[in-house]
């Protein structure tokens, strides 16, 4: 649309011109460089043309410009041109030396017509430019000094002193820069050589031309120019070193490289390509071909054929190397080869004597074998070197030339290594060296030189009492590492006489396999505990040994029944007890004490009446064997006939009787806590009670002033079983045992109260614990019930000696009714009590029974709590 409206307007602006009668013609000229920005000033129009500013808009002045291209515009408020669009000489008007764009001015009312002539003015705005950025030469080795190598020129597309000026060539030492100008001024450049190349010093020559311009500030462009010296054979081959010596060992396989020989050519292309050949020798000249080989490409000279020193010691060989240029020029190597002797014999070992089996024992340089060496090859190659293997306690000693001897260097130990490979390896001195190894077997004889040694140092086991003699109860191992003999090992008991009978009266031992077997049945009352030493003897010249100990626990079994130590009446006989006849529900008869010799839950008692077909009135606590009133008493003339019975709890469970006549009684209240003289209450018996008190506190004077002498002389002594301070305590040097002071109790009859027997125990440690963390305690001496019985009765009424008699404590104390003597054991007041997991367990409950007793004399220890006590084992 807008090149239409301008060619409508050109039509217009033509059909006017030519219409008017005589137009007046203007032609107005401007200048403007190039490359001005739009809105550039160009000119004053309205001042050209002598127009009022003002009347431009109303005369609607146009401008048009040739080839539709707006390149101007006018300013109707100030009536000058300016630039519209960025000028570019270069592309508006190429390569012309003048640039000019044509404008039609056009005004109306009236119509005028001007011509307006802008010239655009060059600017060096363009670098001169190459047509190549790299250019490529090509000139001979052997041109002479004054050979030109035309370049292209530059361009640049700006004019007059915009335009090329001049060049110029980086620095160099054999070509300068020469220019010369053509007919039409363009400035044509060369490269002149101006001294004699060499290619094989520098094979091409880079240089920068650079075209420079006149404008100012000056611009440039380079090209970079690489000149290739082409190559002239100019240089024969040469062989490095030209003259060389070759050392090769005889017997080489066929085929293998000698040398390849080093030829240099500095030339290039065929002028530098080499090829090789033998040049037959005055004195030799068919001995080398026929042992040589040379490749003529690769200059590799192999062996054609086996070397052999004694045929002939050395070669003299010529190569002739040859170049492919023209003309052919070439070169020598001379070459010398020298055959060396190889050392192509091993060494000989010959073992003259062996002396296997050797003790173990056997002292530091023991000869074991006697060894010669010999090599036929002489010289170096001759020379032998034995060795032994490393890390064995052997080494060689040399006897004379070539005879050496082997021996012991260190301790032999059969039981480590039964046996040795030596291994000896004799090596010349040739090169390479060759060598040969010969194994000696050397057997070591065995030495009873070690002990047999148990397993275990301690072992523990169990076995039942009353199990049958005969019965394997354990078996103990020991090895030995000897051999033979010495490993043969049988077993033994060793008695010490620590027992009070010897161990080969209860046990026997297997000497072959170490199992243990009781000779007799074994009382568990009688002995808890057996430490049996087993030792172990070789059979060895002189034999060895060990021992180890067995600690052996007896079990204890249900083989003893209850006995009833209160009330103490002949077998067959009753025991007869009155009781008031007013006495109410809850009187307090009497209480049946009994003990077991038996140990855990083989020695827990309990007590109840026989089954009768008659009403009863009184029951039997089954825990404490305290008989009780259980409903009111009317007939004065019954006699009540009780049976008691008194059962532990082992399987099968055993049991024993009394027979108890209870006749009734007119007389006051009367129980039996009044019968043995112990206060009931403290408002029945306060002055009673106020004498016990005195009594109490004198006797705990006494005993603390005993303690605290005991306590200072055993020093540290180890604390009783469960915790319980002990009594006394017997210390003894060395490992001997410390024994404890154990009390037994028995009520007495007709109101002597209870006694107590002075017993001595030794602690031990178990076996089952290395740090000693339970402690079991066994007398002495053996007891039996009767012993226990006969314990019972009175004696002295101060403390002895602590194990070679017995004492008792003072009589005047009595116990309270909650704190009378019950079952053989112990158990809390409520009757569902639970019964001690093991037979450990009891051991320890019967150890505080011990001390129960020992307290009871202050009043204060009721260990079963208020309804129960605790009873007392014979043990």
């Amino acid at each position: 649309m807008h090149w239409g409206r301008s060619l409508q307007w050109q039509l217009l602006l033509l059909g006017a011109f030519f219409s008017l009668p005589d137009p007046a013609p203007a032609q107005t000229r401007y200048s403007v460089p190039e490359d001005r920005e739009p809105g550039s000033f160009v000119g004053d129009l309205a001042k050209e043309l002598g127009v009022d500013v003002r009347s431009l808009a109303a005369r609607n002045l146009r401008l048009v410009s040739e080839g539709g291209r707006e390149y101007f515009q006018v300013n109707l408020a100030s009536g000058v041109l300016l630039v519209n669009e960025k000028l570019d000489r270069e592309a508006l008007c190429g390569l012309s030396a003048t640039c000019s764009l044509h404008l039609q001015l056009v005004l109306e009312n009236p119509l005028q017509l001007h011509r307006v002539e802008v010239d655009i003015l060059d600017v060096n705005d363009n670098a001169p430019k190459f047509p190549k950025q790299e250019v490529s030469l090509e000139i001979s080795e052997v041109a002479s000094p004054g050979t030109r190598l035309p370049l292209e020129v530059a361009e640049d597309p700006d004019m007059g002193s915009n335009s090329i000026s001049t060049y110029q060539l980086s620095p160099s030492d054999y070509f300068a820069l020469s220019i010369s100008v053509r007919g039409d001024g363009v400035k044509m450049p060369e490269i002149v050589l101006e001294r004699s190349l060499d290619r094989e010093k520098v094979a091409a020559h880079h240089l920068t031309l650079t075209a420079l311009d006149g404008g100012n500030p000056v611009r440039s462009g380079t090209a970079q120019i690489t000149i290739h010296i082409l190559d002239a054979n100019d240089h024969s081959p040469v062989c490095e070193p030209p003259i060389s010596t070759i050392y090769l060992e005889e017997n080489l396989p066929v085929g293998t490289l000698v040398t390849k020989v080093n030829v240099t050519d500095l030339d290039e292309g065929p002028n530098g390509e080499v090829e090789y050949s033998f040049k037959a020798s005055n004195n030799a000249p068919d001995k080398f071909p026929r042992q040589f080989s040379l490749d003529p490409l690769t200059g590799e000279i192999r062996t054609k054929a086996l070397l052999d020193f004694e045929e002939s010691s050395a070669y003299e060989i010529t190569v002739r190397a040859r170049d492919k240029g023209s003309p052919a020029m070439e070169g020598h190597c001379n070459l010398r080869v020298e055959l060396v002797d190889v050392n192509d014999n091993s060494p000989e070992i010959v073992l003259t004597s062996v002396s296997s089996p050797v003790q173990e024992n056997a002292p530091l340089g023991t000869v074991i074998a006697l060894i010669a060496a010999k090599d036929s090859d002489s010289g170096e190659n001759g020379q032998v070197h034995l060795h032994i293997t490393k890390d064995l306690p052997f080494k060689l000693v040399t006897s004379f030339k070539g005879h050496y001897s082997v021996v012991t260097d260190g301790p032999l130990d059969r039981e480590k290594a039964a046996g040795y490979n030596i291994t000896v390896r004799a090596t010349d001195s040739g090169s390479p060296q060759h060598s040969t190894q010969k194994t000696i077997f050397l057997q070591i004889a065995d030495v009873n030189d070690n002990a047999p040694r148990f397993s275990s140092p301690s072992y523990t086991a169990h076995v039942q009492e009353n199990t049958l003699p005969g019965t394997s109860i354990f078996s103990v191992s020991a090895s030995d590492p000897d051999v033979g003999g010495s490993s043969k090992l049988s077993y033994s008991i060793v008695d010490h006489g620590g027992q009070d009978l010897p161990l080969s009266t209860f046990f026997h031992i297997n000497q072959e396999n170490g199992t243990i077997y009781t000779l007799q049945a074994l009382d568990y009352e009688q002995e808890k505990v057996f430490q049996v030493p087993v030792e172990v003897k070789d059979a060895g010249s002189p034999p060895l040994s060990s021992t180890a100990i067995v600690h052996l626990f007896v079990l204890d079994q249900n083989d003893n029944a209850p006995t009833i130590i209160y009330p103490s009446v002949p077998e067959g006989s009753a025991f007869q007890q009155a009781v008031p006849a007013s006495a109410e529900p809850g009187y307090l008869v009497t209480k049946i004490v009994a003990v077991d010799a038996d140990s855990g839950h083989n020695a827990w008692l309990s007590y109840l009446l026989q089954e009768s077909s008659e009403p009863c009135p009184f029951s039997v606590e089954q825990y404490s064997g305290e008989i009780r009133v259980t409903q009111t008493l009317r007939e004065l003339s019954l006699s009540h006939r009780l049976v008691v019975l008194v059962q532990d709890n082992g399987t099968p469970s055993l049991s024993a009787s009394v027979t108890l006549l209870i006749p009734l009684e007119e007389n006051s209240l009367q129980d039996f806590a009044k019968s043995m003289e112990l206060p009931k209450s403290q408002s029945r018996a306060s002055s009673l009670t106020l004498y016990l008190i005195i009594s109490l506190v004198a006797i705990s004077l006494v005993v603390c002033a005993m303690l605290a002498i005991l306590g200072a002389k055993c020093l540290k002594a180890s604390p009783g079983a469960m915790g319980w301070p002990n009594i006394f305590c017997c210390r003894r040097t060395g490992h001997e045992p410390t024994t404890y002071f154990r009390g037994q109790l028995k009520p007495g009859l007709g109101g002597t109260g209870l006694v107590s027997q002075a017993q001595c125990y030794k602690s031990c440690l178990s076996p089952m614990s290395d740090q000693g963390d339970f402690l079991f305690i066994k007398p002495f001496s053996h007891s039996s019930t009767g012993e226990s019985m006969a314990a019972f009765e009175q004696v002295g009424s101060t403390l002895a000696s602590p194990c070679d008699g017995q004492a008792q404590p003072n009589t005047d104390w009595r116990f309270s009714q909650a704190q009378r003597p019950g079952t053989s054991g112990s158990q809390n007041g409520e009757e569902g009590g639970a019964w001690p997991n093991n037979q450990f367990d009891t051991e320890m409950l019967q150890a505080m029974i011990m001390a129960s007793a020992n307290e009871a004399a202050d009043g204060n220890s009721t260990l079963g709590g208020g309804t129960g006590t605790m009873g007392l084992s014979a043990r």
